[in-house]
């Protein structure tokens, strides 16, 4: 069983002094030897990876707010909080933090000496405590003075935060405020500023929670009215009490609830607007204020979701037709608002809070508010459908193909996305750019689920183009219905771009049914008319559509690419281009480039065969003469099927006979052993034998003797065969200087080196010979300019020196006879 009661959640202070939430795991306390000191460790509950290991540093300030809540700094600029799900789990760690700091458990907040001198620290821990002045309106400097003078100094701070706390000195100074207003005494009013100011940076959630209550926290804001940088005050009360209105949308009968959000509201408009822009120092000083604000929306998330009541009635009047549109426009943005704040909430809590509203019907609302005119309305209504996306995009897949059951394809909630972003009236396609993300994410396969009874993908994806595509791709095949886009502004330029970006995310992750698509819509020839646009972003998008297609070297798409003709329009877009230096111009190259390095056969010859004498001039990159060359190549191996084989041979860089093959040719040695062999000896001439040596022999010498010549020259014509990617055309195999090689069963052949009866091999020890290798040792290459020498292999002079002493020691017997 989980133990709750370390369950904590890990969060990060941003620079928009916002708080991330790091992940969810259980906390512990524990030595660390990297660290060299007793650390927190949490590790995530989903893979028990290392969310946070913090050493416990004794000269660090930590603070323990709201009874399950741990917050400090780690360094400058860098807050980290632990958010306990159960009080008594808080404590155990605060209880184990303030043992390391030696600090009593009881307090709130453990604070860094190390900037005091040891005649400070002597003094102040030898003093009982801060006396503060008496709260008088002659000794207003003297306490500004006092409050600024403790703020550098941690322990002073907590000193005098707790004298305030002690003597409710804070409800003392906002009765000298009300005696300053009255008597208009401005100095007076500019100490108050200071020591309120002052008060802030104290980062004290008790001192906090006494200056935000209903009674005290407009006078604070009264306070922070008369800024001795300002000629004349401030008008925040007025704002607060005149202009901005609270509306209920639906009525709240709690009323803790109700005083929540009003505090909230107006600690947020504190922190915005009435506070000046803190320096470095003071932000840092001001964390518990963000934590303050960021705990609140928590808890009002929280509180709301509980009053059923509330939430049903939100729903119905949504959902209501009588309702009137200004009222629902209040609703939706209440509803938007709802859903933001839920992005503090933990994540078992946000899965409770979104189950909550998937249980309201909140998609079935989403769908009646996307249906109306107000863009207004319909804009609130996308961000509260991007919300849901993003928290659970496969509850939006499953009711929308519940939804494709009972409803005609107009109305599905999918098509109303799709609809919204291509009516966009925004010149700059604000609403549009995020309906794409969204529907990119809804038909991302990376988010699908699959279980053992049903594929999320096949099903989804199915439906989605069967019921959707056609009207996504619709603006795209209205105005591709000719040789140029019939529609060629900006705005609509903008609106395909975004629907192309859309179907090459499909092309590299939805494989067949893309596939079907493209190919039985031709959606590819359509999607081509619009390199022909005047707007370069535009055509580049089509041609990385295009691009996208041919990078999946599938012979399918390229059968349908060429059947239609399909480079017609790059090449020509190419040629118009001219010889301009650009980002049209190189990415066209980069494909024809991918189709070349690829070597996709079918493709190179189509090109080669339709558009050569448009490409043939293009020498400023070697990218088509190359595939020219691979076209040569191609038409080479189809016409001499052979010769591939002996390219094979050649790479290899040696001749070597398989295995099978050596088997059967010992076999015939035995054959011929027992059918013709008599006293196990043959009897050879001593002039055959001679003359067919020399045979042998002579080409090999000669061979060797013009090698070492000619060696220079051959590594020079391979190193352009290289570069180039060329290889000799039309050779082939020869026998030496006419020699004819025949096997006579009258006698056996010469045992030649390696061959399986000499000395040495594995075949037959002993054996009285074998079969002839002399096609190995007498092959020759040619070219159509004449014989260029020997199928030569390196390393093989030293056996051929060492197998020649050997056949000279060999008995007559084991000698073999050639008949030409």
């Amino acid at each position: 069983m989980t133990d709750t009661r370390r369950r904590v959640k890990v969060y990060t202070l941003n620079e928009d002094r916002q708080w991330d939430d790091r992940g969810t795991g259980h906390v512990s306390s524990g030595y660390v030897e990297r660290l060299k000191g007793m650390s927190l460790l949490v590790r995530a509950e989903s893979d028990g990876s290392l969310l946070l290991e913090s050493k416990i540093n004794p000269n660090t300030a930590y603070q323990k707010q709201q009874d399950t809540l741990i917050v400090w700094s780690e360094a400058e600029n860098y807050d980290l909080a632990l958010s306990f799900q159960e009080k008594a789990g808080c404590d155990e760690i605060w209880e184990k933090i303030c043992q390391v700091q030696g600090k009593d458990p009881s307090v709130d907040i453990t604070q860094d000496l190390v900037d005091e001198s040891e005649e400070e620290r002597f003094d102040d821990m030898s003093s009982p405590g801060l006396e503060l002045p008496s709260c008088e309106l002659s000794r207003l400097e003297e306490i500004a003075e006092l409050v600024a003078s403790s703020l550098p100094s941690p322990l002073r701070r907590e000193k005098l935060a707790l004298a305030l706390e002690n003597e409710g000195y804070i409800k003392k100074l906002l009765e000298l405020f009300h005696v300053c207003e009255d008597l208009e005494n401005i100095e007076g009013l500019h100490h108050l500023y200071e020591i309120i100011k002052g008060i802030f940076l104290l980062n004290r959630t008790a001192l906090f929670e006494v200056m935000f209550s209903e009674e005290c926290i407009m006078d604070v804001i009264g306070c922070l009215e008369y800024d001795p940088a300002l000629s004349q005050p401030r008008k925040h009360r007025e704002f607060l009490t005149k202009t901005a209105k609270f509306k209920e949308v639906i009525p709240i009968s709690d009323p803790e609830l109700k005083q929540k959000i009003h505090q909230t509201y107006r600690v947020q408009y504190i922190q915005d607007m009435v506070l000046p822009t803190p320096s470095v120092f003071e932000e840092n000083m001001l964390s518990t204020l963000h934590s303050f604000i960021f705990f609140n929306k928590v808890e009002i998330v929280g509180m709301l979701q509980e009053d059923e009541k509330f939430l049903t009635d939100l729903f119905a009047q949504l959902t209501d037709e009588a309702t009137d549109e200004e009222k629902r426009q209040e609703l939706v943005n209440f509803l938007k608002e709802f859903c933001a704040f839920s992005q503090t909430l933990q994540p078992q809590n946000r899965d409770a809070f979104f189950k909550t509203l998937s249980n309201m019907g909140i998609l079935p609302a989403l769908e009646v508010i996307l249906g109306m005119d107000d863009t207004q309305v319909r804009s609130a209504a996308t961000d509260i459908f991007s919300y849901l996306v993003e928290y659970n995009p496969s509850m939006v897949r499953e009711f929308v193909m519940q939804e494709a059951q009972q409803n005609d394809d107009d109305i599905l909630l999918i098509n109303l996305i799709i609809e919204h972003m291509i009516c966009d009236t925004d010149p700059e396609l604000g609403g549009a750019v995020q309906l794409m993300g969204l529907l990119r994410t809804l038909v991302d396969p990376e988010n699908m689920l699959a279980t053992a009874n049903k594929t999320e993908k096949t099903e989804f994806l199915g439906f989605f183009y069967k019921h959707c595509m056609h009207v996504l791709t619709a603006p795209l095949l209205a105005n591709t219905t000719e040789e140029k886009p019939s529609k060629d502004d900006f705005q609509t330029a903008q609106l395909l771009a975004l629907v192309l970006e859309l179907l090459t995310f499909c092309v590299e992750h939805h494989t067949y049914h893309i596939k079907n698509y493209i190919i039985n819509k031709d959606i590819l020839r359509r999607v081509l008319v619009l390199m022909a646009s005047k707007h370069a972003f535009l055509a580049l998008c089509a041609l990385r559509f295009k691009r996208k297609i041919i990078g999946l070297k599938d012979e399918f798409y390229n059968r349908y690419i060429m059947k239609s003709f399909l480079f017609e329009p790059v090449v020509k877009a190419f040629l118009n281009n001219g010889s301009r230096y650009n980002l049209m111009n190189s990415a066209i190259i980069e494909m024809f480039e991918f189709i070349r390095v690829e070597d996709i056969k079918s493709l190179t010859a189509h090109v080669i065969e339709n558009y050569w004498k448009a490409l043939e001039d293009v020498d400023y990159v070697q990218t088509f003469k190359g595939l020219k060359l691979r076209f040569e190549q191609q038409r080479e191996r189809q016409d001499n099927p052979k010769l591939d084989s002996m390219r094979s041979i050649l790479r290899n860089h040696r001749y070597r006979r398989d295995a099978r093959t050596l088997e059967d040719e010992e076999e015939m040695w035995f054959n011929t052993d027992e059918d013709d062999m008599e006293d196990g000896e043959a009897v050879v001439s001593p002039s055959d034998k001679t003359k067919n040596d020399d045979d042998i022999m002579d080409p090999i010498s000669k061979f060797m003797e013009r090698k070492k010549l000619k060696e220079s020259e051959e590594k020079e014509v391979l190193l352009k065969t290289n570069l180039s990617g060329r290889q000799s055309p039309s050779f082939k195999l020869s026998l030496s200087s006419g020699t004819k090689t025949s096997l006579t069963s009258q006698s056996p052949a010469t045992s030649l080196p390696g061959s399986p009866g000499s000395p040495g091999s594995p075949g037959s020890p002993g054996s009285p010979g074998s079969v002839p290798k002399s096609t190995s040792q007498t092959a020759a290459i040619t070219t159509k300019g004449g014989l260029v020498g020997l199928v030569d292999y390196p390393d093989d002079d030293e056996d051929d020196d060492e197998d020649e002493d050997k056949e000279d020691t060999l008995p007559l017997s084991k000698k073999a006879k050639f008949e030409s």
